[in-house]
């Protein structure tokens, strides 16, 4: 019989050059392209906070190439 074991793991809102976002341990190195959103809690937390600031998932690029062309 397996034990779930709650996540304890702290985590921050990582963002990269295109606006996308993602969680990430905060003991962790950030990977490359990635830089720290300004977020830490819990995976539900952040999870949370990306639902409520990533509202449009196009990237940036695509984001301007269609502002452009209106």
């Amino acid at each position: 019989m397996s034990e779930e074991r709650e996540d304890k793991t702290v985590y921050k809102v990582v963002v990269n050059d295109e606006e996308q976002y993602s969680i990430w341990p905060a003991d962790r190195e950030n990977a490359p392209g990635w830089k720290d959103a300004g977020k830490s809690g819990s995976k539900q937390e952040c999870l949370d906070y990306v639902k409520e600031v990533w509202t449009d998932m196009r990237p940036k690029s695509l984001r301007e190439k269609m502002d452009a062309q209106k």
